[in-house]
């Protein structure tokens, strides 16, 4: 049944280290459409530059992007991990000035950083510095928050964008005297998983087929997948444990069984869903 309903831009703004958070977020908001968009009569549209914008000559490439996409955003969504950016005109980086020029419009923003471990080889230290001197700039001029996994960055968000919704005047229509604010709990949580299953499914979200094949020879079992065979020690109970591992993801629905004699084991939806918000 057909319905009208007033649309909202949300501009997910990040430099190119949280691929998984930019995914969550339209996760989110996707989710919450579902929920609540009939009876709100509102809808959120996640909004990227990647996605949004097309090629122009003639201006700074950030200028273009505020045109043609920042501008037409109403909230904007910023994260962020151990990059900044690179720098712009007057700014730290291209995502900060997105940041300025939002909240310079007077539009609401919401901003995390991500407390994840990380090898300290793998970043870049001036990164990192002047993502330090952007996040203690923050602190006086509204409040963030910070995040320790991805799963708990999706229940975060999800909670605060039910908040910000329901008490952000831009958000108001005449509809919502009617309604209550409940504040109600996301829909896919990240079940409890040992450490092999949550090893096994990460692997299989990246393996191109989403397979996992398990199978027992003469010389001893097998559990593979993404090219990668996940029992390094063929004793029982290393193999026991790696058994346990895809018994759980196919409990939880993660996978599914194809075939009759059950060695073959693809990915679901919802596997792919949770694989995104672990962290190995």
């Amino acid at each position: 049944m057909s319905y009208q309903a007033t649309t909202f831009n949300v501009m997910i703004a990040s430099p190119g280290d949280v691929a998984s958070e930019r995914a969550i977020v339209r996760d989110v908001i996707y989710e919450w459409n579902a929920v609540h968009s009939a009876s709100r009569r509102l809808v959120l549209l996640p909004i990227g530059w990647e996605s949004h914008s097309s090629p122009e000559m003639g201006e700074p490439a950030q200028a273009i992007i505020n045109k043609q996409v920042l501008s037409k955003c109403d909230l904007l969504v910023g994260v962020f991990w151990t990059r900044i950016g690179t720098p712009t005109d007057g700014h730290l980086s291209g995502t900060v000035e997105e940041i300025d020029k939002h909240l310079a419009a007077e539009k609401p923003a919401m901003l995390y950083f991500s407390s994840q471990p990380v090898a300290l080889d793998t970043v870049d230290i001036d990164q990192v510095q002047r993502l330090k001197k952007f996040k203690d700039s923050c602190q006086s001029r509204g409040l963030y928050q910070s995040y320790d996994s991805h799963s708990d960055f999706k229940d975060k968000f999800y909670r605060h964008l039910q908040l910000k919704v329901n008490e952000h005047p831009l958000f108001r229509t005449q509809v919502d005297d009617e309604l209550s604010n409940e504040i109600v709990g996301s829909r896919t949580q990240l079940p409890s998983l040992s450490a092999e299953a949550r090893v096994l499914l990460k692997e299989a979200s990246q393996d191109a087929g989403g397979t996992i094949i398990h199978s027992r020879y003469i010389n001893g079992t097998a559990i593979q997948t993404n090219g990668k065979n996940l029992i390094s020690l063929d004793e029982r109970r290393e193999v026991a444990k790696w058994e346990d591992a895809l018994e759980q993801l196919q409990s939880a629905g993660l996978v599914i069984a194809r075939g009759q004699k059950g060695e073959v084991f693809e990915i679901t939806n919802l596997g792919f869903q949770v694989a995104d918000m672990i962290a190995l």
